[in-house]
């Protein structure tokens, strides 16, 4: 157990951050699930950016590495052009 007072605070914030990353990553997660059970090209476009707006995003905090994000963001857009085509 921990003996420092800030070591006690880190243990209460690293707890708090832990659970808004694995909230934010789940939801992320949700939305990419649902965008790819898409098969519309229109709403595909629509929800590209929301999309892939919410992996930059995390990405920007560490939550997701930022080559799964890019690695996930080429999926988006490969599986739009699958859909068009």
């Amino acid at each position: 157990m921990a003996n420092h007072k800030s070591a006690l605070k880190r243990i209460r914030s690293n707890e708090t951050k832990r659970l808004s990353n694995r909230y934010y990553h789940k939801t992320m997660r949700n939305a990419l699930r649902k965008y790819r059970a898409t098969t519309d090209a229109k709403e595909l476009e629509a929800q590209l950016p929301k999309v892939a707006s919410m992996i930059d995003r995390l990405a920007k905090k560490n939550v997701i590495h930022k080559n799964k994000a890019g690695n996930l963001k080429s999926g988006l857009v490969r599986h739009l052009d699958s859909v068009k085509s």
